[in-house]
């Protein structure tokens, strides 16, 4: 089997967990429910299905979940289109490794927002495989979307690298037993415990080379 390097996307390769939360936060306020300051650490890494129920279950959106995670989508692609989010250094991050082992996306997003993020970066050609987490049964911490990408890649998860920027995706990462190398989100940092279990820490994209995450 051989190595491959799977991205994370919100958070390392977009800056938008924080426009995520706004949406959220905006649908809702305008639904008569109950925003908590808690919510954005509780919702991060979890998949579409997991989230929507939530804001259904506990912040009281009186809509189905279904309902819930389209209208979030509707305002992230507004967004998008408006102007993608990019990071510095993702496009250079990707393009770098892509010509040096197999690349994977292992998101949150759902699909409709995986899609539109590889077609407006333009980065879609380097991903030999992308998986959101409502593909699988289990958002993250669970492992399932980087055991679910590293299948369809035949990549070896022992031999293979995860970049991460959460708590919940570097938990998600080593339970799939894989190297971890964490770009932090400066925005939600993650709990130092988890931090601790990366295999490397940098402190941009800018740090994600080959010789670096393929050593």
């Amino acid at each position: 089997m051989t190595p491959a390097v799977v991205f994370d996307l919100d958070g390392v390769l977009l800056d938008s967990e924080q426009v995520w939360n706004e949406a959220k936060e905006e649908l809702v306020r305008e639904r008569g429910g109950r925003w908590r300051e808690d919510a954005p650490r509780m919702m991060m890494g979890m998949s579409s299905l997991e989230w929507s129920r939530y804001l259904h279950d506990e912040l009281g959106v009186p809509l189905e979940p279904e309902e819930i995670s389209d209208d979030v989508v509707r305002r992230l692609e507004a967004i998008y289109h408006a102007g993608l989010p990019l990071i510095d250094g993702a496009i250079e991050a990707v393009k770098r490794l892509a010509g040096r082992a197999p690349l994977g996306l292992a998101s949150s997003s759902n699909r409709e927002i995986i899609d539109l993020f590889l077609d407006l970066s333009g980065l879609g050609p380097c991903f030999a495989v992308t998986i959101s987490s409502e593909e699988v049964e289990r958002g993250k911490p669970a492992p399932d979307v980087y055991l679910e990408a590293l299948r369809r890649l035949g990549a070896d998860p022992s031999d293979s690298v995860a970049v991460e920027d959460s708590e919940n995706g570097i938990r998600a990462a080593k339970a799939a037993g894989m190297r971890v190398v964490a770009v932090p989100n400066p925005h939600y940092p993650p709990d130092p415990a988890a931090l601790a279990e990366a295999d490397e820490v940098v402190a941009s994209l800018h740090e994600v080379t080959a010789e670096r995450v393929l050593a």
